[in-house]
């Protein structure tokens, strides 16, 4: 097992090229791409840039703006902003702050190349589906799903909301 450490204590004070007010930390980096972890600060800014690689800004806590090809967009906790290859992008804060992690991909993204991937379908017994496209053994691809989303802890008959948080 491998644990990265990031977060208070861990950042480079320095920040990133074309940033002020940001602190970061790379947590895994290898030929595929690098994940990282950036802290805004207040009136923090990472300045408009492109490049060549396919890369999501993920807000964890707080939040901002961002830009992306010249459309700019409130964005905070819990959501995701795609900065294509190629395409001039940025973050930035006002008043509050942020942090978000950081996946860029080596290169650009490559979905109109290589098609839809295929899933596979599991059995009741955990195998894979007996039969598919390449014949008997190869799995099917997946079909659509069904279900529901399980009941919220804490939402059901007998729930007290003031005895806390359900979880």
């Amino acid at each position: 097992m491998e644990i990265r450490r990031f977060g208070v204590g861990y950042r480079r004070p320095e920040g990133l090229l074309r940033s002020r007010g940001v602190e970061g930390q790379v947590i895994h980096s290898d030929g595929r791409g690098v994940v990282s972890e950036l802290a805004f600060g207040r009136r923090a800014v990472v300045e408009p840039h492109s490049n060549p690689n396919t890369t999501w800004f993920v807000v964890i806590e707080g939040g901002g703006f961002v830009e992306v090809g010249g459309v700019r967009a409130r964005v905070a906790a819990g959501e995701a902003v795609l900065w294509p290859a190629g395409v001039v992008h940025g973050a930035w804060t006002e008043l509050s702050e942020m942090r978000a992690i950081v996946v860029e991909f080596s290169g650009p993204d490559d979905a109109a190349l290589r098609g839809v991937i295929e899933g596979h379908r599991l059995l009741p017994g955990g195998g894979d589906e007996p039969t598919g496209p390449g014949g008997a053994g190869a799995p099917a691809a997946a079909g659509p799903g069904e279900g529901r989303l399980a009941p919220k802890p804490g939402s059901g008959p007998g729930y007290d909301p003031s005895s806390g948080e359900p979880w």
